[in-house]
C-alpha cells in the first residue's frame, strides 16, 4: 500500500483571483512583503495497486487536476504495516 500526496497549482500565467485576494488581505493585516500569492489544492490518499504511478497519473489527468490550466505533482510514500 502506498500513501499518495498530490499537489495541484494553477499554471504560470493563469490568473489566480483567490490568491490575489488572500495576498491583499494579508497586507491589510500588516503582513508586508507578501507577493505572488498562489492558491492550490492538496490531496492525500492511500492506494493499493501494482501500477501506482500509472494510476495516479490517470487520476490527475482525468479528475484531480484540470491539465489545461493546472499543473500537478505527487509524492509516493510506502505505508509500513506491522
Amino acid at each position: 500500500m502506498v500513501k499518495v500526496k498530490v499537489h495541484v497549482t494553477l499554471k504560470e500565467g493563469v490568473l489566480d483571483p483567490q490568491g490575489k485576494a488572500v495576498e491583499k488581505a494579508l497586507q491589510a493585516k500588516d503582513f508586508h512583503g507578501v507577493s505572488d500569492m498562489r492558491i492550490g489544492k492538496y490531496m492525500e490518499f492511500t492506494l493499493e495497486s501494482s501500477q501506482v504511478e500509472r494510476q495516479v497519473e490517470e487520476m490527475c489527468e482525468q479528475l484531480l487536476a484540470n491539465p489545461v490550466i493546472e499543473d500537478y505533482r505527487y509524492e509516493l510514500e510506502e505505508v509500513v504495516t506491522s
